[in-house]
């Protein structure tokens, strides 16, 4: 029995310093900078973010957040952001260049950061949205920071 459970030790311990020794994923932006864009979704059960930061030749990110009922509930939430094709014309649909950053998944609190880089010259456009009693609250923010 004392082996047994030296022997469980010695595995949880490897299995620890394994996970603690991983490299931690690098997101691609953060939920934190100046907010250029923020509106919450109509049904008040989403806001859609965005946030600006200077490194890396300027950088977007956004996050969608559940708000009033959804606040803290498990529910299927999506945020995507990507550059614009435009320099200009705050407000105006814009034409997506180069790939976008995406997270989904059944969320409490939100979806992201999902973020881009290199557009301190650009516009990007970011949506967002919540499934919520068989619906999906959307908001997309139409071309920002340009």
């Amino acid at each position: 029995m004392k082996r047994l459970f030296s022997t469980l030790m010695a595995l949880v311990t490897i299995a620890s310093v394994m996970v603690i020794g991983a490299p931690a994923a690098q997101a691609a932006g953060s939920c934190s900078g100046t907010i250029i864009y923020s509106q919450v979704q109509s049904s008040g059960l989403g806001e859609l973010v965005i946030y600006y930061n200077s490194s890396n030749g300027g950088t977007n990110s956004a996050c969608f957040y559940h708000r009033g009922a959804a606040y803290g509930k498990s529910a299927p939430t999506f945020v995507q952001i990507y550059r614009c094709a435009e320099r200009s014309g705050e407000g105006a649909h814009c034409t997506r260049s180069g790939s976008a950053d995406t997270d989904s998944g059944d969320f409490s609190y939100h979806a992201g950061p999902v973020g881009v880089t290199g557009v301190a010259s650009y516009c990007v456009e970011a949506v967002g949205y919540i499934g919520w009693a068989g619906e999906r609250h959307q908001i997309y923010s139409r071309r920002q920071g340009c």
